[in-house]
């Protein structure tokens, strides 16, 4: 099985991928947290750092993680971008901070991307939806065969409407792409109507369309998904069962097409 391994050189031919709901530093055990840990939301508390360090211990393994629902700034997380953190704690030298929701000093709302491999380019998008405040990154990968491989993070909103558009949005940028990942927290099942007409429009495939990973005590739904284009093998896969969230972190193992090795950008 796929696991976390001590942090090195990544296989240029080889990805390890992961994709967690942080949940801004908020462990939750069960379904009582919510009430009792709301205001964890809003305001600073001694344990989150500490719980932080278990998640950067637990990526550290990884090759490239998408981490959504972590803050870029403000007083619950004393100012620390919760990006940059995990990146110097598990050791990645490239990290990248899309700001989705800027309430100024109370919070800052944020996707954060991890990765060992620097990108030729990266791309801060803003989601459409009738509520701002969704939004994706897009990082694009050199390949030895001259190709790319591109890499989607996003976290979707909770309404229907703005979730299709929001991969309609995804699907315009990835048609005419080869080789391309999109992950994060989908928050729909791969049966819903937004997410099998994104499958249809791109030909993504999700090999763990079964793995449920919501809430992390009593997994029910299929919310964090990674879709792959059908070049992409997939040599393992798994949800963890790790609750350093409310959410489970979803991982996968992929292998580059043809000669498809992956060459980092050039300064």
């Amino acid at each position: 099985m796929l696991e976390p391994t001590a942090a090195g050189a990544p296989d240029r031919r080889r990805l390890r991928l992961l994709s967690f709901n942080a949940q801004v530093g908020i462990p939750a055990s069960g379904i009582h947290h919510y009430l009792m840990n709301s205001w964890k939301h809003f305001l600073p508390f001694d344990g989150r750092m500490a719980n932080l360090d278990r998640v950067a211990r637990f990526i550290s393994g990884f090759d490239l993680v998408g981490l959504q629902e972590l803050d870029a700034g403000s007083m619950r997380s004393n100012y620390v971008d919760l990006t940059a953190y995990l990146s110097d704690r598990a050791g990645f030298p490239h990290a990248y901070t899309r700001v989705n929701r800027d309430l100024g000093a109370f919070a800052k709302h944020s996707l954060g991307l991890l990765t060992r491999l620097e990108p030729e380019r990266v791309v801060m998008h803003r989601l459409p939806g009738r509520i701002p405040g969704r939004g994706a990154i897009e990082a694009r990968f050199d390949l030895a065969n001259g190709e790319s491989l591109v890499v989607f993070l996003v976290h979707l909103a909770l309404g229907r409407r703005a979730r299709r558009s929001q991969l309609d949005y995804v699907a315009e940028r990835l048609a005419r792409e080869p080789h391309a990942v999109v992950m994060g927290d989908f928050n729909c099942h791969p049966q819903s109507r937004e997410l099998k007409q994104l499958v249809s429009r791109t030909g993504l495939l999700d090999p763990m369309p079964s793995a449920a990973t919501y809430p992390s005590w009593d997994p029910r739904r299929v919310f964090d998904h990674i879709l792959l284009t059908p070049d992409l093998s997939v040599s393992d896969m798994r949800v963890y069962d790790v609750k350093l969230s409310d959410h489970l972190p979803v991982g996968i193992e992929i292998e580059l097409p043809g000669e498809g090795r992956i060459i980092e950008a050039a300064h």
